[in-house]
């Protein structure tokens, strides 16, 4: 388990998003000296043509740089629909600005000038976000991979053992027999790699909750 944390972990990258090369400089060594990835952008524009939806991990980004502002960078993702964590730093920090921050999810927000210590604090919070929402897909992908592996008729005996029906029941739903409902069940939790209807329907019901 630690292991998979860890190699997760190594997937993470704080973007540094900030106009100012000697505080991008001065973050980046930093943090790299803590062990984080990180990679560099000198404007929001530089960051958003960059920006792929499958990057991991968290943005650090100034409010005010020429150009796009931070906040209008963390709009735009909002509405590419991106989950990427952000925290906001700034040394003209503000009540109105720091609602709008939290309004688009900011991780934290955080007024120059600060330590290494809370900038890797609210970094942390982040990372521990994102491994929380990698892990979730990760599951989600798993379990759509099992479903897709299962026969039309498997998956109606699977419907029907989530919702809580016995072998006899589901048997007389389909118009086949009881024994037959226990080969199909069979196969289900052999091509899912589980060992009880329990763990069907945990599966069954975590695929529709997310759908």
């Amino acid at each position: 388990m630690q292991d998979k944390q860890e190699a997760q972990r190594a997937q993470l990258t704080v973007y540094l998003v900030d106009d100012d090369p000697a505080i991008r400089d001065s973050l980046s060594l930093s943090l790299s000296l803590r062990g984080f990835h990180i990679a560099q952008f000198a404007s929001a524009e530089d960051f958003l043509n960059a920006y792929d939806e499958a990057w991991a991990g968290c943005a650090v980004v100034d409010i005010r740089m020429p150009g796009m502002s931070g906040l209008e960078m963390q709009a735009v993702l909002a509405e590419r629909g991106s989950h990427l964590p952000i925290v906001m730093i700034t040394g003209h920090g503000d009540v109105a600005s720091a609602r709008s921050a939290f309004r688009h999810r900011a991780v934290d927000f955080l007024e120059k000038p600060f330590d290494d210590e809370q900038l890797v604090s609210a970094i942390e919070s982040a990372f521990k976000l994102e491994l929380g929402r990698l892990n979730k897909h990760a599951g989600k992908m798993r379990r759509e991979a099992m479903m897709s592996s299962l026969s039309p008729r498997e998956r109606e005996v699977m419907q029907y053992l989530v919702r809580g029906l016995h072998a006899k029941e589901i048997g007389e739903q389909l118009g086949i027999s009881h024994r037959t409902v226990e080969v199909h069940k069979a196969h289900i939790m052999e091509k899912m790699g589980v060992h009880s209807v329990i763990d069907i329907v945990r599966i069954g019901s975590g695929l529709a909750e997310h759908q």
